[in-house]
């Protein structure tokens, strides 16, 4: 966005940088014309009353003289065909007085139609060829001594180029230009960087610190909608979590006084399978509470040893009497929610251990992030429920048995907890068997 600010900022100031100078090298031209008009009326004046007070029989030496550049005036030879007198011609007829008869020649010095050469700033590459718009034209006069003379008004020659690089003269222009469209640009996306900024980090912390209210009305107004859609999020959140919270404390009080019941029954076979089913519905309600917790972002960032963390979760689900390795070291700090991290962690082996009979773990370190893999040993799952089994109670088998699956949660809630911390989490088949989960987490500062 703000390349495109910049440039249109370049292109529309350019642009009228360059209608402007346009303009301004046209009327400066028409402007010259004019004052070439007005010098060349002065001067055919001069020199044709000059020569009305020199001698007959001198004004020929007189007139190679005198006629030298645009005005020449010489001894007419031979008849030549006139046409209506022109303005430039009547023009000097009223300045002279009645005295002196003048008519227009339709022939015209060949240089009149010769196109001239214009360095012009808009020749970018090479002189223009332009044709003269000013006065040119032969005049036949007749003085009062009754001689005839012929006076031709020819083009000035045009001036020589200066040698001089015109277009270095842009340079500074453009870089003033680029400068300024560039602060005007940042000017303008900076509140838009600051807004997609807090954006960000409310996806990764519902608590984030609210948007600092400056800048124009307009800035100040998305940010204090922002702010306030914040605070509305956070609410509904924490209520959420908060009647979750309550109904499983209210679900644990009657589920107790069943299990005691069910201790008095006598039939040891349903007995065991009620109490199956007690303790699937006690494990619902606590990973339908960790779901609800898993959007929450009520614990505080702290900077963590990522490697000190798996070390600790692997030997836990050791001790657990999991099948579990752990190889790599990454020597990484990173941001993050200590226990959340650690449930994340736990639900991913839990899932290896429980569909896969055992977990690899894998720590590697890549640019600017850490990479976790974690592929366990089972059949692993069909391409196109990759997916899938991320969605809430989502599960590949049907049964809601605890020996055959879980409620589909785990993934469910690894993945909130990933996506919280900047983080992303796949699933992949891998090629040598089983299912690969790879947690990629952002570095906050490198190792010691």
């Amino acid at each position: 966005m703000t390349g495109r600010v910049f440039l249109v900022l370049m292109l529309g100031i350019v642009a009228s940088a360059a209608l402007t100078q346009w303009l301004a090298v046209n009327e400066r031209q028409r402007t010259l014309e004019r004052y070439r008009g007005f010098h060349a009326l002065e001067r055919a004046e001069q020199i044709i009353a000059t020569t009305d007070v020199v001698r007959p029989e001198s004004r020929d030496q007189y007139l190679k003289v005198a006629s030298k550049g645009a005005i020449k005036l010489e001894v007419a030879r031979g008849h030549e065909e006139s046409q209506e007198l022109s303005e430039f011609g009547a023009t000097l007829a009223n300045r002279l007085g009645p005295e002196y008869k003048f008519t227009s020649l339709v022939d015209k010095p060949e240089s009149c139609d010769r196109p001239r050469t214009s360095y012009s700033t808009f020749a970018m590459f090479a002189p223009q060829l332009i044709p003269y718009r000013g006065a040119c034209e032969s005049l036949l006069v007749e003085m009062p001594d009754g001689q005839m003379l012929k006076l031709s008004i020819l083009p000035p020659r045009p001036p020589p180029p200066t040698g001089h690089n015109e277009y270095a003269a842009f340079v500074p222009f453009l870089l003033s230009i680029a400068v300024l469209a560039y602060l005007v640009a940042r000017m303008a996306m900076n509140p838009l960087k600051r807004l997609a900024k807090a954006a960000m980090n409310l996806g990764n912390d519902i608590n984030h610190p609210p948007v600092e209210i400056t800048g124009s009305n307009e800035i100040r107004q998305a940010s204090a909608a922002f702010n306030a859609m914040q605070a509305r999020i956070r609410q509904h959140i924490a209520q959420r979590t908060e009647m979750l919270a309550a109904i499983t404390h209210d679900l644990q009080t009657p589920l107790t006084r069943m299990r005691l019941r069910l201790e008095k029954v006598r039939d040891e076979d349903l007995q065991q399978k009620l109490l199956g089913d007690l303790s699937a519905m006690q494990q619902m309600v606590k990973e339908g509470l960790d779901l609800a917790r898993s959007m929450d972002t009520a614990e505080a960032m702290q900077r963590l040893d990522l490697d000190a963390l798996l070390d600790s979760v692997c030997s836990d689900a050791a001790d657990a009497g999991q099948q579990v390795d752990l190889k790599g070291h990454t020597g990484m700090a990173l941001m993050g929610r200590p226990l959340d991290i650690r449930r994340c962690l736990v639900n991913l082996i839990d899932n290896a251990v429980k569909y896969g009979q055992r977990a690899h773990v894998t720590v590697d370190r890549l640019a600017g992030a850490a990479r976790v893999r974690i592929r366990d040993e089972g059949p692993g799952i069909p391409s196109d429920q990759l997916a899938r089994v991320f969605e809430p109670f989502y599960r590949l088998e049907t049964s809601r048995s605890r020996s055959s699956g879980g409620t589909g949660l785990g993934l469910t809630i690894a993945r909130n907890i990933a996506e919280q911390h900047g983080a992303s989490l796949s699933l992949a088949n891998h090629e040598r068997g089983g299912l690969e989960a790879v947690l990629v987490v952002p570095e906050f500062y490198a190792g010691k």
